[in-house]
């Protein structure tokens, strides 16, 4: 080499001004069989009987969902006396109380309930305990839509209670007589410490451990869990008000990863993506993956981007659609 001649570069040794970017998937991720069937409720009396189609409260937790079945002719509204008389109404997979129930009822509404089996097992767990003379504690988030659904469901002393300090406090008829029930889509060691914290105080309670909360809320937290030991950052689709994607996002931070809630690509700050060069990437039971897809897509116009889909629990669930709506002659 000559004193005027600069060192070769391969081609192969050129630097791009990003390092690329792992996304390990989380898996599984997005829609669980509950909120299947409530979107596919919606769409199929939309199809048999038309525009407009009353749906009480969002039918999932997730602004994109919600949007795309009002522009096909779902109309959501607060609470029934909003609704015109004998329309036909989907009550959301939250569940509703026997007061909006029976406001319902009096409007002449054509309902069709949306209600997740999941929750509407803890609504008969529940009941069946208040009738055997029971308290029954609600494990869960007061202001819910769940647990204020589930709350309207039961009959008797019940009592809403989100944190094991808060079991001091109850105040219950008879000590020997007490039963606990989960909203589904808690945080699973959240709820285990409150559940350890009630069979301190009352030896004798009834309960479901964490079978409660649902096979998908579990599995999504599980897989969260598993993909925070390999990501530097971990992104949660999904929207707010959705309490198993925020979970998500507590479990991540609770990992030690740096974790957000974002309800889609737009929202998503590349400075939050400084030095790091492993994300994951999760979503919450009630966001599509079209949105996991379009954050990816997003990324790709910044970094070159490697996909990892991690392993996980296969979900085979199926809740079956109400018979009015696969059978033309009930």
């Amino acid at each position: 080499m000559t004193a005027h001649s600069a060192p070769f570069v391969p081609v192969a040794e050129a630097r791009s001004p990003l390092p690329p970017l792992e996304i390990f998937l989380a898996n599984p991720r997005g829609f669980c069989a509950g909120v299947v069937r409530a979107i596919e409720i919606v769409e199929r009396a939309l199809e048999i009987h038309g525009a407009p189609v009353y749906v009480r409260h969002e039918i999932v937790h997730n602004t994109h969902v919600v949007e795309q079945l009002r522009e096909k002719g779902a109309v959501f509204v607060s609470e029934v006396d909003e609704i015109p008389e004998g329309a036909v109404t989907i009550f959301s997979a939250h569940g509703v109380s026997r007061t909006v129930e029976r406001a319902a009822d009096e409007r002449h509404l054509d309902v069709i309930d949306a209600t997740c089996p999941l929750v509407h097992k803890v609504h008969v767990q529940g009941r069946r305990h208040a009738e055997n003379g029971y308290d029954v504690i609600l494990i869960g988030h007061a202001g819910h839509a769940e647990v204020e659904g589930t709350r309207g469901q039961i009959d008797g002393r019940l009592h809403v209670i989100a944190k094991p300090e808060e079991v001091a406090g109850l105040v219950v008829q008879d000590e020997a007589r007490v039963a606990y029930i989960t909203q589904t889509t808690l945080g699973l060691q959240d709820t285990r410490e409150v559940i350890a914290a009630l069979k301190a105080r009352f030896p004798a309670i009834l309960g479901p451990e964490t079978r409660n909360i649902c096979y998908a809320t579990q599995n999504r937290q599980g897989a969260v869990m598993e993909m925070a030991g390999r990501a530097e950052l971990i992104l949660v689709i999904g929207s707010p008000s959705s309490s198993n994607s925020s979970r998500l996002r507590e479990i991540g931070a609770q990992s030690g990863v740096p974790s957000r809630l974002v309800e889609g690509p737009e929202v998503i700050d590349m400075r939050w993506f400084d030095g790091v060069s492993r994300l994951g990437l999760s979503a919450g039971a009630s966001a599509p993956e079209e949105l996991i897809q379009a954050t990816i897509a997003h990324l790709r116009q910044f970094r070159a981007v490697t996909l990892t889909e991690l392993k996980g629990v296969a979900e085979d669930v199926v809740f079956r659609l109400p018979l009015r709506l696969t059978d033309p002659a009930a």
